[in-house]
């Protein structure tokens, strides 16, 4: 048998690196990032194909045309649990490795989406392996969604669906650490009128980059008294940061506009709402000239969510670490994830998988090997519990 067909044979048998490199060895670069990139079909093909196999009843579902979910579900009953991962990567520009080669070399997995987050996909992939053979008393769950690295249409489309559990796993690069609670983010247009004018007539011209430059000063004191406030215990404070810039037609002429985008990254208390309202503070403490012409806008909002630690979800899987022989620990996710859509639609979701989130997005990306089998046992014990109605 070729190692290539010893990998599939492997795969199909549930074998949690079997699956990691046969992910990895399938491009899935989502075409909004990178626009040669083959996106999820070819992924969510044979993803369904591996879940049909082990007695799944699966779905395909297109929430972007071309771009498929994928949702495979067994057993019955009134409990249920979702194990979820998403199928695309970033681009594989820049790279300094083979990206789908997914060689296995000094205890790591290397490739592109090794670490974010096909070596989570393959962890729960095993598990749901294991829990089928096991034949669940109660419903598992499995949805693959298309699109998180850009606008997360794929996981919209699944709540949206209606698709709903109990609990949900999202299996994220956390190093094997529970984080039951995220950051979220609100990104606003701050725009600064001027007055155009030729750079020798300051008594015609408004500078409208100057006008930005206060704004900015103001924003950094306004970040100062955010870290003043009293942090989260997992995810500290919220924090703001400008993106982009953009202004001016030419070094002589007085700029007639200006436009700041920046980034508010929030607690999961905090609204799009009050943020808004707190940026509008800031912009009414501006000198009269900058504070007329200043409009905000915010274009893009997801929110921070968190789950109780005493949920029967975080302490079930802390017991599924522990009796791993793992190190149990919650830690906070400040990065945003789809784990969010699941709170909002009522599913309670946490993200704990394989690979550190440093490794995300690298030249040369990788995972563990060890952590991914260590993943796929602790959902397998956790799944086992959750399912058969213990906590």
């Amino acid at each position: 048998m070729t190692p290539q067909k010893n990998v599939r044979s492997r795969a199909r048998e549930g074998d949690a690196l079997a699956l990691a490199r046969l992910l990895v060895a399938v491009p899935s670069v989502n075409p909004r990032i990178e626009a040669s990139g083959n996106g999820e079909a070819e992924i969510a093909a044979r993803s369904a194909e591996l879940l049909e196999g082990w007695g799944f009843d699966v779905s395909l579902t297109e929430p972007e045309r071309g771009r498929p979910n994928v949702v495979g579900r067994i057993g019955e009953g009134s409990r249920s649990l979702m194990f979820n991962g998403h199928l695309d990567t970033v681009g594989v520009a820049g790279m300094t490795i083979d990206p789908f080669g997914a060689e296995v070399r000094d205890g790591r997995l290397w490739g592109r989406g090794s670490c974010d987050m096909k070596g989570g996909v393959a962890a729960l992939l095993s598990a749901a392996a294991a829990l089928a053979r096991w034949g669940p008393p109660n419903e598992l769950i499995v949805a693959l969604t298309a699109d998180e690295e850009h606008a997360s249409t794929g996981m919209a489309g699944l709540t949206e669906s209606g698709v709903r559990a109990d609990a949900a796993v999202v299996c994220e690069p956390t190093g094997l650490a529970v984080m039951p609670a995220h950051k979220g983010f609100v990104w606003v247009e701050a725009g600064f009128s001027g007055r155009a004018a030729h750079g020798s007539r300051p008594d015609q011209g408004m500078d409208a980059i100057l006008h930005a430059a206060e704004f900015l000063v103001a924003m950094a004191e306004y970040e100062e008294s955010l870290f003043e406030r009293a942090p989260h215990p997992l995810l500290g404070w919220g924090s703001i940061h400008a993106g982009t810039i953009s202004g001016g037609a030419a070094p002589s002429v007085y700029p007639e506009h200006c436009e700041v985008v920046v980034e508010r990254r929030t607690l999961p208390h905090e609204s799009p709402e009050t943020v808004m309202g707190e940026l509008a503070a800031v912009v009414a403490g501006l000198g009269e000239q900058a504070r007329a012409g200043a409009a905000l806008r915010m274009t893009l909002e997801r929110p921070g969510t968190e789950v109780p630690e005493a949920s029967p979800l975080v302490q079930g899987l802390l017991k599924a670490i522990a009796g791993r022989g793992g190190d149990p620990a919650i830690e906070g996710m400040t990065a945003w994830v789809d784990a969010a859509f699941l709170n909002q639609s009522g599913t309670p979701a946490v993200c704990f998988g394989p690979g550190s989130i440093a490794q995300a997005h690298s030249a040369d990306e990788w995972i563990a090997v060890d952590e991914i089998e260590t993943c796929a046992r602790v959902l397998e014990d956790f799944g086992r519990g959750f399912l058969s109605g213990g906590r």
